[in-house]
């Protein structure tokens, strides 16, 4: 028997009760999963949880892991202060660049 408080998202603190409830709910891949728990959106963009999210897809789902659909890829975003940008240098366009 599984523990339901198990947590596969150490990030989110998303719990194994979570990922089933979507599942449950109509999440058919990791990227859905992680829309309806945020599971995967943490520190390590999902590099920690990514593939336990996708194991219990599989087994849930009766697929095998090679077929559940990977989470789509994002680089982390993080807020750049106006005055950073303002100090960047413009770029020169010329008439022979355009």
């Amino acid at each position: 028997m599984e523990d339901l408080d198990t947590i596969i998202c150490r990030c989110e603190e998303i719990t194994l009760r979570e990922v089933l409830e979507a599942i449950r709910q109509g999440a058919t891949d990791v990227d859905a999963v992680k829309r309806m728990t945020r599971a995967g959106m943490g520190l390590c963009q999902g590099k920690t949880c990514g593939r336990l999210v996708a194991r219990i897809l599989a087994r849930e789902t009766g697929q095998s892991v090679a077929d559940v659909r990977p989470v789509t890829a994002r680089h982390p975003v993080r807020p750049v202060p106006a005055r950073v940008l303002a100090s960047c240098p413009l770029p020169v366009i010329s008439k022979e660049t355009e």
